[in-house]
């Protein structure tokens, strides 16, 4: 039984796909090239690592222990990549980021070009994803780091604070809501709504909080940026929920009113998460050292 790194990356890149397609197009591999790997991998064990469906795949138990070993090869290869770094040119160090949608839009693009500009040899793979799914993530170890809300359960991982995210409604300077002092999600929900693409965190973040009170949001148009979406709100197209980083900026230059949500929910703190910092590679220590900046991250 002989497995490579790029048998383990791809493999670990379908089970979280759940599909080989996916999986591969993540590997930058070709679907045929990918599944006469995956079949390899299965001839060579002797029992099959997947369940084949019309929905995508997913692993069978002996395919989740080969993930979780996967696991650890991998993390302590970049483990040694990056003690190596410090001695080695050319030697690049990965990190895997996975983050809700205000810290991917609003906070990360400073928070990072900073450190790639002064880490040359390390490269980001960032991601996207619903706080609630950030965490298990984590524990698994299929990311390195994780940036969620604080209202999601953290039990198991190591914490350190990032920024601070509020939630506000944006609506047109001439909306009957305009002119509110704050204004409760729940009635909010028989307006036409502005909002990102399908798929986004936030969105998804929103779709929950209504369907805990029976409703469902009704969107006009879904775009891919926070001054889209303002654009639109500017012009009546309906109102819309983002962060209050996002409503300021955009406030500045459009008519636009910023309304605070009175939901404990849209009042958060942003969190970054490890399992274990001591278990980091360099590099990706230096990373979530940066990110926190240096609050409470042991050197």
């Amino acid at each position: 039984m002989r497995f490579d790194l790029t048998d383990l990356r791809l493999f670990l890149h379908v089970v979280e796909a759940a599909s080989l397609t996916h999986g591969a197009g993540r590997a930058g591999m070709a679907l045929p090239s990918a599944s006469a790997r995956v079949r390899g991998m299965e001839e060579a064990l002797g029992v099959p690592l997947l369940i084949r469906g019309g929905r995508g795949v997913r692993p069978t138990p002996a395919g989740l222990a080969l993930v979780h070993h996967a696991r650890l090869v991998l993390r302590q290869m970049e483990r040694m990549r990056g003690e190596l770094a410090d001695h080695t040119r050319g030697v690049k160090g990965h990190v895997r980021l996975l983050c809700n949608t205000a810290a991917l839009m609003e906070f990360l693009p400073d928070a990072l070009g900073g450190f790639l500009a002064a880490n040359p040899g390390v490269e980001i793979d960032l991601e996207e994803r619903l706080s609630r799914e950030i965490v298990p993530a984590v524990i698994d170890g299929a990311a390195d780091i994780g940036i969620v809300a604080d209202s999601v359960d953290l039990a198991g991982l190591r914490t350190f604070p990032f920024r601070r995210d509020r939630l506000v409604l944006v609506t047109a300077a001439a909306h009957p809501f305009a002119g509110r002092d704050a204004i409760a999600f729940a009635e909010t929900l028989d307006e036409a709504f502005v909002g990102l693409v399908e798929g986004s965190a936030l969105q998804g973040h929103l779709a929950g909080h209504a369907a805990r009170v029976g409703r469902r949001l009704s969107y006009r148009v879904r775009l891919r940026g926070f001054e889209a979406i303002g654009r639109m709100v500017e012009r009546g197209v309906g109102v819309a929920v983002v962060p209050d980083s996002a409503a300021q900026r955009c406030r500045a230059t459009m008519a636009i009113a910023r309304v605070p949500l009175t939901d404990p929910w849209a009042d958060r703190n942003l969190l970054l998460c490890v399992r274990d910092p001591d278990e980091l590679p360099a590099h990706a220590l230096r990373l979530l050292r940066a990110l926190a900046g240096g609050a409470g991250v042991p050197a």
